[in-house]
């Protein structure tokens, strides 16, 4: 009685089901059984209907919308997965299935989102730790923005003429000529009738194509029409023996109800057709996928892509042997875990039997597919390489074929920018080509120098010269420097010290424009102070401690080898003038013996001792232990008694002793080698500073007058108005102080990068004047504005004038008088 009852409930239960609820169900089991059996592009349609009618069932609209999106990645439109998988991740799914986040990562990493992807992958490494695939994704994306930066090796370029708006891959050879190509492609024409309802797309074939001595290809046409080879099947991914005689390829059964994985057919050539195919014996078992076949050159050892148990991931590559070219092939053996992974391997082209290209989507790489390369040594294969851009990209790249003694060939992607799905892509290592240019500027001002000589010398040999034109740029040509080769760039010119720099194609895979900028220093007049050499007490040898502090002169003789410099050596005033005199002159031969036994020329080097009778002029403002010395000050025996305490007068004659040098002249004839010695000339600027505190002047426009003076060293010519306002200076009588040498890039306040540019000094800058005279008058720290379109060299007015003295103007003599 109580089974009754329940059978009655359950039947009175029955009734209140809806006729609504009764269809959701059925829709339900139609898309879970179309994704079951890998009907993909039906199950997402099928899904979207069941989604569109999930009320108040949060549990199953997520697992819904996670199928809807693992089916748009398992036919691989990513550009639809990507967002489907964020809706996913926005619902909370990942709480129950992690591996959303890795999906969505590697739908981000496929779309070149690197960024985006990185995030995900972490969070998939947070939440499930064991499993490696989170942090190679993050990996992978970082090398990718890496190797995005780097130089390319190869040219590639789409052959549009062939593909088609659908998927169009995996090429091979078809002829001994290389000119001609078979493929595998689901465009309009081909034999199979209906759709794939894995992919949506027409059944795949083989169709060809050949190139004509203008360059052009023939619009592709099915490789024959007699439906051998291409049938109401899948049949695509195809190779040929070494003869052209016998091709095989790969066919996926599409019967239905029908569990039958893809095998490799073997067919021969009749004439312009082929034989009937013959099933390749590889597995008893013809539900195991097999397929993408490549052969060696003897044809005796088969290397392909499948599924097999046993494997380490999903699709793994396989080999097989046999013993003759018309022989069955042996048990065919896993090819082993350096290449294969818990991923997919697939398409292999063996390349002069020790070479095999295939693509994974496991390995670190790009994006989906990568094409790797590993290689043949002591009978093991070599860890995979990734080919980087642009042979690889964010999408699928596979299907590599190339041409046998050429780096040039054809391969599969289905990157950004392409005419369909996948695309056939051509591939060249176009010749390497490297050029180097570069401007020369004069250190201090700022300014391009010309005719400097830049000479190039390679480690293959050769030696060439290039000269800088007015703008200081000077080039080296294509022809002129060599792949795997290491150049010394020496850029030499009269008055300014040599310098050097270096460049190597060394391990450059691509063409590369190599750039690079010199500074010249000019030779100064006056000596330069050498780093602390501290010596012991009335001694003079030079301690070892003290020897690195003469490395930057060593290198400075190494690179101007014909320059002939003095090194002066100076003591304080505290012992007598002859004793100082000897003992400097022992300390400055002291570092002459050093340079010497460091191989520089003795008769590069003179050695002066000037023992007390030079004392120091601080070019800058120097803080030593404490104690401060302005610039300008001059460290006399006068000067050094004036200070308060004795640590202070110690701090000043430690600055007195010092090591100098300065280049006496730059005609030295290297042991090594003659070369012609360029003329030089000593110009003298001699000026006439009229009478002592008279300056004679003419007559400008107005109430100006013009007269001379001298600017750090060079004559000018002011305009004097009284009623003129500031102190200015014309951009070309600024620019002739710069180029002269009588002002550097450190005279100008702010940045001199951002003042000096293209040769030019830019408006309004100010400039610091060191010293300034009219006569015998001199004035010192002056600042001065740069006016570019002033008509006048130098313009300032009464207040100016006034800082040199009090004067008056006489009209009757012309003369500015100073009292």
């Amino acid at each position: 009685m109580r089974i009754v009852k329940i059978i009655y409930f359950i039947f009175i239960a029955g009734l209140f089901i809806s006729p609504e609820a009764y269809g959701q169900k059925k829709r339900t089991e139609a898309a879970d059984k179309a994704y079951a059996d890998q009907q993909y592009h039906v199950a997402i349609d099928r899904y979207k209907k069941v989604y569109s009618k999930i009320k108040n069932n949060k549990a199953e609209k997520g697992r819904v919308a996670y199928l809807i999106a693992d089916c748009y990645r398992l036919v691989n439109d990513m550009k639809k997965a990507a967002p489907a998988y964020k809706r996913v991740i926005r619902m909370d799914y990942q709480r129950k299935e992690p591996i959303v986040l890795l999906y969505y990562a590697d739908a981000q990493k496929v779309l070149g989102d690197y960024e985006e992807a990185i995030v995900y992958y972490e969070q998939y490494a947070e939440r499930v730790p064991e499993d490696q695939r989170g942090r190679d994704g993050a990996e992978s994306c970082r090398l990718a923005l890496e190797w995005l930066e780097a130089s390319s090796k190869y040219n590639v370029e789409n052959l549009k003429k062939i593909n088609s708006k659908t998927d169009d891959f995996a090429p091979t050879f078809s002829d001994k000529f290389y000119s001609s190509v078979i493929f595998t492609s689901t465009r309009d024409g081909v034999t199979g009738k209906g759709m794939d309802e894995w992919t949506g797309q027409n059944f795949s074939d083989l169709f060809a194509a050949k190139l004509d001595r203008k360059g052009t290809w023939s619009t592709p046409t099915l490789i024959e029409k007699e439906q051998k080879i291409n049938s109401e099947a899948n049949d695509g991914v195809a190779t040929f023996d070494t003869d052209f005689k016998n091709i095989y390829f790969t066919r996926c059964g599409n019967l239905k109800g029908e569990k039958k994985g893809c095998q490799i057919y073997k067919a021969s050539a009749s004439g312009k057709s082929f034989g009937s195919p013959q099933l390749v014996s590889l597995f008893s078992d013809t539900s195991i996928t097999v397929g993408h076949p490549t052969l060696s050159e003897d044809e005796l050892i088969m290397i392909f892509s499948s599924d097999k148990e046993g494997g380490f991931g999903g699709k793994d590559l396989w080999i097989a042997k046999r013993k003759a070219k018309d022989g069955d092939f042996g048990v065919p053996v896993n090819i082993g875990s350096v290449l294969n992974t818990v991923g997919n391997e697939m398409f292999p082209f063996l390349r002069h039997d020790t070479i095999l290209y295939f693509a994974s989507d496991r390995h670190l790489g790009m994006g989906g597919l990568d094409i790797f390369k590993s290689t043949l040594i002591n009978e093991e294969w070599s860890t995979p390489v990734n080919l980087r851009p642009p042979i690889n990209s964010s999408g699928d790249d596979f299907g590599i074929i190339f041409r046998p003694e050429e780096e040039s060939g054809f391969l599969t992607s289905n990157r950004s920018g392409g005419r369909g799905g996948d695309d056939l892509y051509s591939f060249i290592e176009p010749p390497l080509e490297y050029t180097l240019k570069g401007v020369v500027k004069d250190d201090l001002t700022l300014l391009y120098i010309e005719g400097a000589k830049v000479k190039l010398i390679g480690s293959n040999g050769t030696s060439i010269e290039a000269k800088t034109d007015p703008k200081g740029y000077y080039n080296f040509g294509k022809t002129q420097i060599a792949p795997n080769t290491s150049y010394e760039i020496i850029v030499d010119k009269d008055n300014y010290f040599t310098v050097s720099g270096k460049i190597t194609t060394v391990g450059e895979e691509g063409s590369k424009d190599f750039v690079r900028d010199f500074m010249l220093e000019p030779i100064p007049a006056e000596p330069i102070v050498l780093p602390d050499i501290l010596y012991e007490l009335d001694r003079w040898e030079l301690l070892p401690q003290y020897q690195d502090s003469l490395q930057g002169l060593i290198k400075t003789l190494d690179e101007n080898p014909t320059i002939i410099i003095e090194l002066a050596s100076h003591t304080d005033n505290r012992a007598s003038e002859e004793y100082n005199d000897i003992l400097s002159q022992r300390r400055a031969e002291s570092v002459v013996n050093y340079l010497i036994e460091r191989g520089i020329d003795p008769e590069r080097l003179v050695a002066k001792g000037y023992g007390e009778r030079v004392p120091r002029t601080l070019k800058k403002d120097y803080q030593k232990d404490n104690y401060f010395f302005p610039a300008g000050t001059i460290l006399t025996e006068l000067y050094i008694d004036s200070l308060k305490t004795l640590e202070y007068k110690e701090t000043a004659h430690q600055l007195n002793r010092r090591t100098e040098f300065r280049v006496l002249s730059k005609d030295f004839i290297p042991k090594s080698r003659i070369e012609e010695i360029p003329a030089t000339a000593q110009i003298d600027i001699v000026t006439d500073l009229q009478k002592e505190d008279r300056i004679a002047f003419t007559a400008g426009k107005g109430e100006s007058i013009l007269a001379p003076c001298v600017v750090n060293g060079s004559t000018i010519t002011f305009t004097y108005l009284k009623s003129a306002r500031g102190f200015s200076i014309s951009g070309e009588a600024a620019l002739g102080l710069l180029k002269g040498g009588f002002i550097s890039k450190n005279d100008f306040e702010g940045d001199p990068n951002a003042i000096l540019v293209e040769g030019t000094i830019l408006d309004r800058s100010v400039i610091n004047i060191k010293e300034m005279r009219i006569g015998n008058k001199i004035v010192n720290d002056l600042k001065i504005t740069v006016i570019q379109d002033l008509e006048m060299p130098m313009l300032f007015g009464e207040s100016i004038l006034q800082q040199f003295g009090k004067f008056t103007i006489s009209k009757e003599t012309s003369e500015i008088i100073f009292e």
